[in-house]
């Protein structure tokens, strides 16, 4: 199936944008204020809506969990690096990171690692033995390098929209 992701943004209109660009601030936005935002009357701002749904567009609609109030108290991101890129060690991580909540996001990269994780746990108790059981005793993995959030500076829900 060819890639059709820059036939969609080339027809995407300024109206389009600035429908995205509200419902990324706040997705529980009602149509009509939604419609008043952007300047159209709200039968064709939820027509509008609807078509960047069916176009791909509009993925889903998610809510900002604030992880510390569920007492999940540690955030890291981790730098994996296989022996080896064989479709059994890719296999085997993949199967591995989507049985495990405390995976949020995975990352194949391009440079020094394989992928680039991002983790949360309760605790670093909890965050050793996710790595111990699950991560660490995968084989083919070489190297495993993580980083813990300190502070977080910046955190945009969904993508920039211009």
């Amino acid at each position: 199936m060819p890639d059709t992701s820059n036939i969609v943004a080339s027809t995407l209109d300024r109206l389009d944008h600035r429908i995205l660009a509200g419902l990324a601030r706040d997705a529980r936005i009602s149509n009509l204020a939604l419609a008043e935002q952007v300047g159209l009357s709200p039968a064709a701002c939820l027509r509008r809506v609807k078509q960047l749904e069916e176009r791909g567009v509009l993925g889903g609609y998610t809510t900002m969990v604030q992880r510390k109030a569920l007492g999940l108290n540690v955030e890291a991101f981790v730098q994996i690096s296989l022996e080896r890129q064989t479709p059994d060690n890719v296999d085997r991580l993949h199967d591995a990171i989507r049985g495990l909540p405390e995976v949020r996001a995975c990352y194949l990269m391009t440079g020094s690692v394989d992928y680039l994780l991002h983790i949360v746990t309760s605790d670093l108790d909890a965050y050793a033995e996710l790595m111990s059981r699950n991560l660490l005793a995968l084989p083919g993995i070489k190297d495993v390098r993580s980083s813990f959030v300190l502070k977080c500076e910046k955190r945009e829900p969904g993508i920039y929209v211009v």
